[in-house]
């Protein structure tokens, strides 16, 4: 996919931004009073990209955030804002808010219940998405590789507090995010797992997860399950013991 329809949706947010800083301040105040101090106008920003209720949108890099649990959003919010993950639209936006504001956002998105889109038809061959589907349901013991399901849920929804659901994300971006994990290029607070998991799989793994993980149709009642729900098979440093 080109870079330029990554950015182009927050690059006109950032240059209203920066034209705003070019306006002499009487006038600026004149024609822009202040935003209200309004759930919709703290999540503008974000809805810009992820859709108003952060359900996505068909950009397959701006993924569903509606109904993750809130500590996960807010972790990852945190690890834009501390250069953990790596993508300057979202390090600008997040680079000077308080966790208080992070929260606000993260609970914000995590109380959305949009509906889900219509999962991906499958455009690789059925050998691949079956090996998908047999890392996400059973894992690689030759790998030491353990099941997706074993954290995130049989029904793929995450689990409270802080592990997301995997339904209703884009091929890309699922390949996308276990090639950073595995790089090194997005982190999370140590033990960090999923980086332990992706160094484990190749570039075929990677595929065939996300081909299979994209093709899922969401379960009727798509909400993470409890904390303690699942004995996870790794430590997590973002995720409570």
């Amino acid at each position: 996919m080109s870079s330029r329809r990554i950015y182009r949706p927050l690059l006109a947010l950032l240059l209203l931004v920066g034209a705003s800083a070019l306006v002499p301040a009487s006038a600026a105040d004149a024609a822009n009073p202040a935003a209200p101090d309004t759930m919709q106008s703290k999540v503008a920003a974000c809805a810009a990209c992820h859709g108003a209720q952060g359900q996505g949108t068909d950009n397959d890099y701006f993924p569903r955030l509606a109904g993750k649990p809130a500590d996960y959003l807010f972790n990852q919010l945190q690890n834009f804002r501390e250069g953990r993950r790596k993508y300057p639209p979202m390090n600008y936006l997040v680079t000077y808010l308080s966790d208080d504001y992070l929260h606000q956002i993260a609970t914000y998105f995590s109380n959305q219940r949009p509906p889900y889109p219509t999962p991906a038809t499958p455009t690789v061959p059925d050998s691949v998405v079956q090996r998908g589907k047999q890392i996400v349901l059973n894992g690689d013991s030759s790998k030491n590789v353990p099941a997706c399901i074993a954290c995130h849920g049989k029904g793929l929804t995450g689990m409270q507090p802080a592990i997301p659901g995997l339904v209703g994300l884009h091929n890309d971006y699922i390949s996308a995010q276990l090639g950073a994990w595995r790089s090194g290029t997005r982190h999370a607070l140590a033990p960090d797992c999923m980086h332990e998991i992706a160094t484990r799989l190749n570039d075929a793994d990677i595929s065939a997860v996300a081909a299979w993980l994209s093709t899922q149709q969401a379960p009727q009642n798509p909400v993470p399950v409890p904390a303690g729900s699942l004995k996870t098979p790794l430590a997590c440093g973002s995720e409570p013991q």
